[in-house]
Order: C-alpha cells, then sequence, then structure tokens
C-alpha cells in the first residue's frame, strides 16, 4: 500500500482496497482549540492523526480518513471554555450530523468497519451519538458494520503516568495544555510549540457543578489548567509509543 492515508490515494486505487470491505477506516476526530500561550491551536487534530497513521501503518488493511478539525464546545472544566479568540466550536447536533455524514460516505463506498480516534474530551458523547445511529440505520438496511469508538488517552497506563509526572499526577481533569499534550506536540511538531511562553500556573481547582454563561474567572488567563513547564520531547516519545502499540494490540 503507496499510503495509508485516504486522500492520497487516487480513486481508482482506494476503490481497489475498500470496495469489498476489507479495509478498516480510522477517523481521527478533533477540534480547533487554545492550548496555551505556548503552542498552537491544533492539537487535538495533529495528535490523533499522527495515531491513527501509526496504528495503521503497523496494522493490516487500514486506511486513515482526513481528520474532523472542528469539535465539540470547550468546556470551562476540562478546555478551559469557548470564550478564548482562536478556539472554533461547533453545536453537539452539528459534530453528530457531520460525522455520521462522513461515517455514511465511507458505507456507502463498500467500507463496513470504522475506527474513531478522539483527540478532544468533549467529543465523546456526540461521537457515540453519531456511531449509535448509522449502526441502527444500516442494520435497518440489512448492512452490518461496527464501530470503535476510542480517545487516545485512555490507552496511557499508570506506571507511564508515574514515569512523566514523577512529583505527583494532578489528574486527568486539569491535563489541558499541560505536561501531556505538550511533550506530545514537542516530539511530533517542535515547531509549533515555543517554551518560553509557557505559563506555570497551578493545577486548576473548580467548584462541583457547571455554570451558564461560562464564567472566565474560573480559568488562568493562559488558559492551560495546569503547568507545562516540565514537558519534553522524551514524555511524548513515550507516551505516543504507548497509545500507538496499545491500540493496536486491541484491534488487531
Amino acid at each position: 500500500m503507496s499510503s495509508v492515508k485516504i486522500e492520497n490515494l487516487d480513486w481508482v486505487t482506494y476503490k481497489s482496497l475498500t470496495e469489498s470491505g476489507q479495509c478498516r477506516i480510522i477517523l481521527p476526530v478533533g477540534a480547533i482549540e487554545q492550548h496555551g500561550p505556548h503552542m498552537s491551536l491544533n492539537p487535538d487534530v495533529l495528535i490523533p492523526s499522527h495515531i491513527g497513521e501509526k496504528v495503521a501503518e503497523r496494522s493490516h488493511n487500514m486506511l486513515v480518513a482526513p481528520a474532523i478539525s472542528y469539535g465539540y464546545k470547550s468546556q470551562v472544566k476540562s478546555g478551559g471554555g469557548n470564550f478564548f479568540p482562536g478556539t472554533t466550536c461547533v453545536s453537539g447536533a452539528s459534530l453528530e450530523n457531520y460525522v455520521f455524514d462522513v461515517l455514511q460516505a465511507y458505507v456507502n463506498h463498500g467500507n463496513r468497519e470504522f475506527i474513531l480516534i478522539n483527540g478532544h474530551f468533549e467529543n465523546s458523547m456526540h461521537l457515540c451519538e453519531a456511531a449509535d445511529r448509522l449502526v441502527n440505520k444500516c442494520k435497518g438496511e440489512g448492512i452490518s458494520i461496527k464501530i470503535y469508538l476510542l480517545s487516545y488517552w485512555d490507552f496511557i497506563s499508570e506506571e507511564t503516568i508515574e514515569k512523566v509526572f514523577p512529583d505527583g499526577f494532578t489528574g486527568w481533569a486539569v491535563e489541558h495544555g499541560g505536561v501531556l499534550e505538550t511533550s506530545i506536540m514537542l516530539k511530533l511538531h517542535p515547531e509549533l510549540v515555543d517554551m518560553s511562553k509557557a505559563v506555570d500556573v497551578e493545577p486548576a481547582t473548580f467548584p462541583p457543578y457547571d455554570v451558564f454563561p461560562p464564567d472566565p474567572s474560573w480559568v488562568a488567563p493562559s488558559g492551560t489548567l495546569s503547568s507545562p513547564l516540565n514537558s519534553t520531547p522524551e514524555k511524548g516519545e513515550m507516551i505516543l509509543e504507548e497509545c500507538i502499540s496499545g491500540i493496536v494490540s486491541h484491534l488487531n
């Protein structure tokens, strides 16, 4: 296979690889969202896209679809909130319908098995809804499909967390723009990270509820929910390898 990326294939090659349902299609789904002043807006797209490509390269009969870049609205307690300039989000209904339509198009091509790799926490339930709707629609039409939905961070073990955070892990809820994402980006795209702009902040603390409209004072002015200062490309490489190998072992 010359490329695992669908957009790099001509249509004749793509047809020959997929028309009998022999390929599994990976669809990365991310978001355009601020990740602090030290990092670009697109880690939630770049990270699952890279992981998808590496999973496909290590597997048989997998292709990676172009990523869906716009995700569900950033929430204060997981992404800093939807009020930061650059954070560009869509409604849950829009994301659900868009993912549904894209997957339906791939079903029409003959594909029958899909892997959604999520890179943005807030997307999760809307991806569940899109997958459930499509499976039921296809079942009613006599078509059997299977959709796996995963978030890459669920493949990071406690042992790796201890290595990445030797002084203690403050929890997934405040990792937005912190050490995990920054380390991965330092490994994948160091040109999109400027650690001289990184802001040292204490891990965010929140009340046990949400409020609408969101309150910007709940979030540090940097937009990050924890400090990225201890990020390194070596940590990023370790995290990525565990995620990629874990996904491959579960799906092959």
